[in-house]
């Protein structure tokens, strides 16, 4: 059942008002808004400084707002740590991708969430459930369409950039239960690699999973995203779709040389239902 506004627009899966983050006298957010709706792939794209990346933080748990509200499938939630996001269904996949690389493909799935034996080797003996973790790790790669991986007890280090960028989000999509956050996830990729993750945010959008995409790539933004949030001095300049604007509008917003009236800008996706 698809749940909606008196509008009959969908209820945001994720909201952001009036967000403020300085640091020292750098204003790196200045009443920022954001609105992410179910089964949506929301790009959020701006000039250096112009705070999209502090603003995903704020919900990555990375930083913790000095103002405003946030709010995550209904609820209010104010994150002072990556670990409280993860609780609240929310992962990031961040540009370092903070993959271990001596450890294999599994383990990376399951760091920090490794699972145990049952009974006393598990509680007392704190034995790891190693065939466990890779049979799910390899149902969880499988469920993504990731076949470029042939053995999930290969470390990650003899894998490629986009190899890696898969483990990644393979590992988000595994325990993101309510938002996946991609951080320039096809920065240090190939055209053919980079396709290989687009597809992969496509497959998650396929599933129902509201992802947030932060990209300097402008053509990639158009390509897979539903709704643009566009960043401008530290808040939200427009919210604009591949049909409504072009690249050169996009640009144009980003940099102050085009304004768009509220009425102009699509901030639901009218029709879009839940997953």
């Amino acid at each position: 059942m698809t749940t909606t506004q008196t509008d009959d627009r969908p209820v945001p899966i994720l909201t952001g008002r009036g967000l403020v983050k300085t640091f020292g006298k750098v204003v790196g957010l200045n009443g920022a808004d954001i609105d992410l709706f179910p089964g949506e792939v929301l790009a959020v794209i701006g000039d250096n400084g112009a705070g999209k990346s502090t603003l995903i933080k704020c919900f990555s748990g990375a930083h913790a707002p000095d103002a405003g509200t946030m709010t995550v499938a209904g609820n209010d939630v104010l994150f002072r740590t990556t670990h409280e996001a993860r609780e609240a269904g929310i992962e990031t996949v961040f540009q370092t991708l903070a993959v271990s690389p001596a450890l294999d493909i599994a383990s990376n799935l399951y760091l920090g969430r490794e699972l145990r034996k049952s009974g006393v080797l598990g509680s007392v003996f704190r034995s790891l459930d190693k065939k466990r973790m890779r049979t799910e790790a390899a149902q969880h790669l499988q469920d993504l369409g990731i076949g470029t991986v042939q053995n999930i007890s290969q470390a990650v280090e003899t894998l490629s950039g986009g190899q890696r960028q898969a483990v990644a989000v393979a590992r988000a999509a595994a325990f993101g239960s309510q938002v996946i956050i991609l951080d320039e996830p096809t920065a240090a990729l190939g055209v053919r690699e980079s396709a290989r993750v687009l597809q992969l945010i496509d497959d998650l959008r396929g599933r129902g999973m509201p992802v947030i995409l932060i990209s300097h790539d402008m053509p990639q933004v158009f390509e897979v995203a539903d709704r643009i949030h566009v960043q401008r001095l530290g808040r939200r300049a427009a919210v604009i779709t591949p049909q409504s604007h072009n690249m050169n509008d996009a640009v144009a917003i980003m940099t102050g040389a085009l304004t768009v009236d509220e009425a102009d800008q699509t901030l639901a996706p009218m029709g879009a239902t839940s997953g």
